[in-house]
């Protein structure tokens, strides 16, 4: 582990790293269901939400295995939120326009994620890719760790967990709970659901505090500590409170992998003369617009973590970035091979590397564990979301604090960056946020005579990006 890892040159050990890894599945595992459901419109059960399932978890590990041994960071690899939503509209579209099945549209889809994986592949090869990375102005790049804590922080506060009451309406803790006019008025409208409500808000905040409190004393494995208080008194609450047996879902689940319904619905099932109905021009677009978005969510991420462990050098570029990116682009070849949407280094990684992740041997821990999931998933399932949005809104805490490092005498550096924090949790992209950071840089830049310290690369950048949000495709 020493040889390969080199965990003594980078301040860890073997404990430390596994329980990273552990932190860090846990803090994510509710992607092994949610993607599926994304993916099949909740089609929970059917032959192609099994097949994507497994998709997910075979992906997850491959990718993320793949950064371990490749680039040696301790960064977990998935589905990416956002691009899967994507994705189903896409299909959507595609059925629409094509008079395909469902299951037609999704392997005509599966086309493109292969298409864009073998782009980023040669692009990280070439180190295009990092390129692109070290033409983010620094200002900018020292604004979206804070901007992916907001959003980090949004997500545990809102959409990582969702109450819905009888009219199958969404509530959420920020937006609901706190956002009621009065406890009465809330409790009128979620009728019997606002007890999951209470029960949701006091397990967020003891789990949040039960991590900050272990943090403060040391202890290393604060989060998944924290997550595991948390969930206990979920699961206590559930008893309790709402007379449900907390465990009762895994009386009537089986733990025996759907390999069939993935050999039969999405492994190697790519639908080329059903893509090429679209036209090339169409699919050309679609193949741009998921690089553009995976790119910068994936640098967004990648320069959010390295920079929480010190990974930066003093020009704010990170070691290995060519491995870890072409990590990313095989994990999405290996998503469009088995049946899932792109594939990208996951926000959660930062809860693994806040409980002192440094190295790929906490990458390789999580990866063996989502192939551990292809036959255990009801068990990763019953860790309610209220827990995993503990951890998250704690990293988010820890992340704000690369504020300090920014120049607030120069506005020219702290608008873009306080565009960005808005724009990341408020338009849930990373990519979006990086986008318009870089539009309001180049303007100012122009505009206040600094023109020639703009990048042509930046330049580029800001342009392409205008086009993204205001051309009709």
């Amino acid at each position: 582990m020493e040889k390969i890892f080199k965990l003594k040159q980078n301040g860890t050990d073997v404990k430390t790293e596994i329980l990273a890894g552990i932190t860090t599945f846990f803090t994510m595992a509710y992607i092994i269901a949610l993607n599926p459901n994304i993916l099949t419109g909740f089609d929970v059960g059917s032959p192609l939400w099994n097949g994507v399932f497994m998709a997910t978890c075979i992906a997850s590990a491959i990718g993320t295995i793949c950064m371990a041994f490749l680039a040696n960071k301790p960064f977990v690899m998935a589905p990416g939120m956002g691009l899967n939503s994507f994705f189903a509209l896409v299909v959507a579209d595609i059925v629409a326009l094509t008079g395909m099945t469902y299951l037609q549209s999704f392997q005509s889809a599966l086309c493109i994620m292969l298409f864009e994986g073998v782009v980023f592949l040669v692009l990280s090869i070439f180190n295009v890719r990092e390129k692109i990375v070290q033409a983010i102005p620094i200002g900018i790049r020292i604004g979206i760790t804070p901007a992916i804590g907001l959003m980090i922080m949004n997500i545990g506060f809102g959409s990582n967990v969702a109450v819905y009451d009888a009219n199958g309406h969404e509530n959420y803790v920020m937006r609901d709970f706190f956002g009621s006019l009065t406890p009465t008025f809330l409790k009128r409208t979620m009728g019997e659901s606002y007890p999951v409500m209470i029960l949701t808000v006091v397990t967020v905040f003891v789990g949040f505090f039960a991590i900050v409190l272990l943090s403060h004393h040391g202890v290393k494995a604060a989060v998944l500590l924290g997550m595991l208080i948390s969930s206990a008194i979920y699961w206590t609450g559930e008893a309790l409170m709402l007379g449900v047996n907390p465990f009762s879902a895994l009386e009537e689940e089986t733990f025996v992998p759907p390999f069939q319904d993935m050999s039969e619905t999405t492994l190697f099932r790519f639908n080329f003369d059903g893509l090429m109905q679209l036209g090339w021009i169409t699919v050309v677009t679609l193949i741009v617009t998921f690089c553009v978005l995976d790119m910068f969510d994936t640098i967004g991420t990648l320069i959010g973590a390295a920079q929480r462990t010190g990974m930066l050098d003093e020009k704010g570029s990170m070691p290995q970035m060519k491995e870890a990116l072409a990590s990313d682009a095989i994990g999405t070849i290996v998503g469009s091979f088995t049946g899932t949407s792109t594939v990208t280094t996951f926000l959660e990684s930062n809860s693994g590397v806040e409980a002192g992740g440094r190295t790929g041997l906490t990458a390789l821990t999580a990866g063996v564990l989502f192939l551990v999931a292809l036959f255990l998933a009801p068990i990763a399932a019953i860790i309610p979301a209220a827990a995993t949005s503990a951890a998250l809104i704690y990293v988010g805490v820890l992340m704000l604090s690369g504020l300090k490092a920014l120049n607030f005498d120069d506005l020219t550096q702290t608008a873009p960056v306080f565009i960005m924090l808005l724009a990341m949790p408020v338009s849930g992209s990373i990519g979006h946020g990086i986008g318009l950071a870089l539009i309001t840089y180049t303007v100012l830049m122009l505009f206040t005579g600094r023109r020639k310290e703009i990048s042509p690369l930046t330049f580029v950048l800001s342009i392409v990006f205008l086009v993204k949000f205001f051309y009709e495709v």
